[in-house]
């Protein structure tokens, strides 16, 4: 049997070297790594070979990368993708090249790089009448921007559309002229005597501040326009830039945080949301007040309206945290939990990750990712307002906002959020995980010089004492970001934790400890001392001496010593 199998296997062999001679035992499955961003301008991106292969003749590169399209002056006359499509040249009297690049057109003036019709600024290119027919000659309509139309050519250039709401209400035109002044697309009026501003984002890890794109481009029209229209977004933009900035706060620094303190200060005649003195109403609730000293109060006066129980008909050990998420723009995404390691930046299975949440569970989770993954997966941050969800007595839902106490945050250029006194912290409200976008200089699609991470986040469960109710005061979550400076994503890596610790005041469980020793070594004692006289009465000693009074009291002490040893403060005292 063993020789027939040995043969077997050497027929086998030499069939497949007869019949397929392309296949050899050393066969290796390895292959050149190309990317789209590898392939020249005359070639594409074959996502099937996934390698960069020559366009076909008077073709070029698509916009995308993974095709081909004709060349400026070509129409198509097939296109089945990659380099299978045809061009031809078009005549000398239509040059031009229709928006689609099937059609050849007469042009009115111009061509742009791309081989279509130029357009002044405001006009839009107009190529086929209203039924979908061809012009001969393509139209540059100038759009209407009188007062009854208002109307400007959009970014495409092939439809009219209304102008800006900020231009009408400035200027009731579409021009956004001196005095006014035009910020991040908006039109504002110069009279409201808005203050100067800088477009600084800071790394105070690092030391260093410099001037962000994306400061530059959207700070002073959303603080703008939050405080002249009170537009809901622009107010989240701005409040997401101060969060970017570590909610850090210069009185001398007119920066993302001053602008939002100037326009809280400034509104002072709106009502707050939800009866909360640092909510007010069109801005997000980014600080727990503008002075220092509230933290203990707000961490420990009023416990949670709930509590948290392992046995019983109300048996409740699922911390349910939710968060308003909203992005960088300020437009608010969803309501979502934070189940699922929203809030855990290192991978893992849900069952682990959800563990966090479980109320009497302790929770570590460590870990170290690259900065490409980070790059990758982040490239513009999710800002999160978190809150705890609970059920009152009459099964109504109920949200509790939960504190942050952000360790880089500086007030007026002290970090006070990381001395040991809760009397001197500062607690805000929202948080992101990753900022790879504040960091990017003169290009937004350029790679950030420098990125932020939350490379430790640590929620502190803090209980009520002298409960069995399991009621908790308001969870804090303390989180750290590292600034990191890029050099070589691929090469550089951080390291990220992720924890859940209970807490609880012990002095008032040492306190009742010690009257409960000294009551019974009291009752130890006088038990011993009649015990004592018992057994002198029946050996007839007349006394009780000192040498077997200080016996008993010594073997008293010894045995409560054991039962409960002292704590180091009673040991200092003694």
């Amino acid at each position: 049997m063993a020789a027939r199998f040995i043969f077997s296997n050497v027929a086998v062999t030499v069939f497949l070297l007869l019949v397929l001679p392309g296949f050899s035992q050393a066969q290796t499955f390895s292959l050149p790594f190309q990317q789209p961003v590898m392939c020249g301008h005359y070639q594409y991106f074959d996502i099937s070979a996934l390698s960069c292969v020559r366009c076909g003749v008077n073709q070029r590169q698509d916009a995308r990368g993974t095709s081909c399209v004709c060349i400026p002056g070509f129409q198509m006359i097939s296109n089945n993708g990659g380099p299978d499509t045809i061009c031809k040249k078009c005549p000398e009297n239509m040059k031009g090249v229709t928006k689609d690049g099937w059609n050849c057109i007469s042009c009115p003036g111009g061509l742009t790089a791309e081989g279509n019709c130029y357009c002044p600024t405001g006009h839009i290119l107009v190529e086929r009448d209203v039924n979908g027919t061809l012009l001969s000659q393509a139209i540059c309509k100038l759009c209407d921007e009188n007062e009854n139309s208002l109307t400007v050519s959009n970014a495409l250039g092939n439809r009219c559309i209304r102008c800006e709401s900020t231009f009408i209400n400035t200027s009731r035109s579409c021009a956004c002229s001196e005095p006014n002044i035009l910020a991040g697309g908006l039109c504002f009026s110069n009279t409201r005597n808005f203050p100067r501003m800088i477009s600084t984002a800071r790394y105070g890890e690092l030391g260093m501040s410099f001037t962000s794109e994306w400061f530059a481009k959207y700070l002073q029209s959303a603080a703008a326009a939050c405080w002249v229209y009170a537009n809901l977004t622009s107010c989240q933009a701005l409040g997401n830039m101060c969060v970017m900035n570590m909610n850090s706060y210069d009185s001398t620094t007119f920066d993302a945080c001053w602008l939002f303190q100037f326009v809280f200060e400034n509104t002072a005649g709106l009502r707050t949301v939800h009866s909360i003195p640092f909510w007010r109403q069109n801005l997000p609730w980014l600080f727990y007040g503008d002075q220092l000293g509230l933290a203990p109060q707000v961490l420990s006066t009023t416990p949670l309206p709930t509590n948290f129980s392992f046995k019983g008909q109300n048996q409740n050990t699922k911390m349910k945290f939710v968060a308003a998420s909203y992005d960088v723009k300020g437009n608010f995404l969803k309501w979502q939990t934070l189940e699922g390691g929203v809030l855990q930046l290192c991978p893992d299975t849900e069952i682990r990750l959800n563990a966090a949440y479980s109320f009497g569970t302790t929770y570590q989770q460590n870990c170290e990712i690259s900065i490409s993954n980070i790059l990758t997966n982040f490239p513009t941050p999710i800002f999160y307002d978190v809150y705890l969800e609970y059920n009152d007595e009459n099964q109504h839902q109920y949200i509790w906002a939960v504190p942050v106490l952000n360790l880089n945050l500086q007030h007026n250029k002290i970090f006070v959020n990381q001395d040991s006194n809760s009397g001197k912290w500062l607690l805000t409200r929202r948080i992101f995980l990753v900022d790879a976008l504040s960091g990017r200089e003169n290009d937004l699609g350029s790679q950030p010089r420098l990125i932020r991470i939350a490379t430790q986040i640590s929620l502190s469960i803090h209980l009520v004492p002298n409960t069995k109710n399991g009621n908790i005061y308001p969870p804090l979550i303390t989180i750290a970001y590292s600034d990191i400076d890029i050099k070589d994503p691929n090469s550089q890596s951080v390291k990220i934790s992720f924890s859940v610790k209970y807490e609880m005041d012990q002095g008032e469980a040492h306190v009742q400890t010690d009257i409960a020793l000294g009551v019974l070594g009291g009752l130890a004692v006088l038990s011993s001392l009649l015990k004592t006289a018992g057994w002198k009465r029946r050996i007839g000693s007349p006394m009780i001496d000192l040498q077997v009074c200080s016996q008993e009291f010594l073997s008293v002490f010894l045995s409560f010593t054991v039962l409960y040893p002292p704590n180091k403060t009673q040991l200092e005292d003694m």
